[in-house]
């Protein structure tokens, strides 16, 4: 017969914890969800189930980690978020693998180290005869919102004051009735080791508010299609002809644009797929660890041909809410989160109780790395074996799981001035963002410098990055949480989540163990052959 006490036990609520910053709307729907909001005063350091925040975790919360918590970061995962990491890691996929494989990634140039063979192609360009130069757009390696970037022709209008990367500039995008647009596409990854990625179903348009015009390079309401910068625009709020007020759609009404259209959008979805997987496989796997989750905006450009472009991956993908098609998309997204994290009953007690034994709080199984283990990758962990099958679908788009070192990168350390397009439209808008005017006169004196001799870095000051010893020295020993417990496979799909890796047999075995990257492409190539 149960309790009283049994009962208030059952009874008791999964709970969250949150980091400051944490957008509202993430309490928000945790307590629609009847969670309760963890008090730090009242109760114990590991009484919660949820951990949020848009930081990275200290390795020691990694470490730490019990079997009813989460954590909503993996160790590292900056690798694929930082523009000139994932350059570095893209350019090297395409090294090795081919660049028909990974066409998908504009030529990127990262400054200043990449100054010389960036002028090498600008004046290869220049002197081919019939050619059409291109247009160049310039970004701060580690900003977001669209912040400091610059659209240029001529180089003599290449100005930058830190770190950025230089890519060509797709300068012949989709348009509807003359706006540009791009897709904010949601994935989530509930491991690395195995790889098991999950894609939103639904996502966000954003589109420009000013038509497309390349005669009109600073003119940033047209050619860039940050929500940030837009809703600032005078056209944000008025009606636009094919578009609407506002400048978002959903997934959905773009597929039915499509559709109206005769593309074939089941065949562009697959396209963009394929870029998920190859951009993770680019940087798999992560430092192993246990119950964690990340949740990473990809921001895609399709161009007038319909084929797809990666811009960049974003470590916090925006959860304001600036508009009713914000509302409906993030709320259920974060909603369907919660579901694909997999708790149990058994999590509300934040403790593991076994059939016929006293309640233990069980601590997760970290071992050294053995010395004597075979060689690796530099920097990376062999993966635990995990007995698992799942059932292939042909239609299934595929994801997979690398092992390959990563390439270092270059960090800079020395703190310098925030970097800024010439002075123009966005004088106004970076007003109202709180960004800082550099004064006419350093603008004077930038404009007439060349940006190779006197930027203010040198080699000397950008550090090689490798991963701190505390990540390489552990190897996680516990089950992932979200395997099932029948069979020991990923769902095929939760809410609007759709599993794309593994996608069949050979893969998810190539995925195993030492990871076998030679097999998973060939796995790959098969797949998009039949696309």
């Amino acid at each position: 017969m149960m309790t009283d006490d049994d009962a208030r036990e059952t009874l008791k609520p999964l709970v969250f914890r949150l980091h400051e910053n944490t957008p509202a709307i993430v309490r928000e729907v945790l307590l629609e969800r009847g969670w309760a909001e963890f008090d730090q005063k009242e109760q114990d350091d590991t009484d919660w189930n949820l951990y949020w925040r848009n930081s990275p975790f200290p390795m020691t919360d990694h470490h730490s980690i019990k079997p009813w918590q989460r954590l909503n970061h993996y160790p590292e995962a900056v690798r694929i978020t930082r523009k000139d990491y994932l350059a570095r890691h893209l350019k090297r996929m395409k090294g090795t693998y081919g660049s028909a494989l990974y066409e998908f990634s504009p030529v990127a140039f990262i400054m200043p180290n990449d100054y010389i063979k960036f002028i090498a192609e600008y004046c290869k360009e220049r002197q081919s005869v019939g050619r059409r130069s291109s247009y160049w757009i310039c970004k701060p390696v580690h900003l977001s919102r669209g912040r400091g970037i610059l659209i240029f022709q001529d180089i003599k209008d290449l100005v930058y004051h830190r770190a950025v990367i230089v890519q060509k500039y797709i300068s012949n995008p989709l348009l509807i009735s003359g706006y540009k647009l791009d897709l904010r596409l949601y994935v989530c990854v509930t491991s690395f080791c195995p790889l098991t990625i999950y894609i939103y179903e639904e996502g966000l348009v954003r589109f420009a508010t000013e038509k497309f015009d390349l005669s009109s390079l600073d003119n940033v309401y047209a050619h860039l299609t940050n929500t940030s910068i837009n809703k600032h625009g005078a056209s944000y709020r008025t009606y636009k002809e094919g578009i609407g007020c506002g400048c978002k759609w959903t997934f959905s009404k773009f597929r039915s644009y499509l559709q109206i259209l005769g593309v074939n959008d089941v065949l562009l979805w697959q396209k963009i797929n394929n870029i998920v997987i190859l951009t993770l496989l680019a940087v798999t796997p992560l430092p192993e660890a246990s119950n964690c989750f990340e949740l990473f905006g990809f921001d895609i450009l399709v161009d007038d041909e319909f084929k797809p472009w990666l811009l960049e991956v974003n470590y916090n993908p925006a959860l304001c809410l600036d508009c009713s098609i914000d509302d409906a998309v993030k709320r259920k997204l974060l909603h369907d989160v919660v579901e694909l994290l997999n708790y149990k009953q058994i999590d509300t007690h934040r403790q593991n109780k076994m059939p016929g034994s006293k309640v233990v709080r069980r601590q997760v199984s970290w071992r050294r790395t053995s010395p004597s283990a075979p060689e690796k990758a530099p920097g990376l962990l062999s993966c635990q074996k995990v007995s698992s099958r799942i059932s292939a679908s042909p239609t299934q788009p595929a994801l997979q799981f690398a092992r390959g070192s990563f390439h270092k990168v270059s960090i800079p350390t020395k703190k310098t001035p925030r970097a800024h397009p010439r002075e123009t439209l966005t004088s106004q808008l970076r007003e109202k963002m709180n960004m800082p005017k550099a004064s006419s006169q350093a603008k004077t004196e930038v404009k007439n410098k060349l940006p190779a001799v006197h930027s203010p870095f040198t080699s000397a000051q950008l550090s090689r990055w490798s991963p701190s010893p505390e990540v390489c020295n552990y190897k996680l020993s516990t089950r992932p949480y979200f395997l099932s417990d029948k069979g020991q496979m990923p769902v095929h799909q939760v809410g609007g989540f759709v599993l794309i890796f593994p996608f069949n047999e050979a893969a998810l075995q190539a995925s195993k163990d030492n990871i076998n990257v030679k097999s998973i492409i060939k796995e790959i190539n098969k797949l998009m052959s039949k696309q």
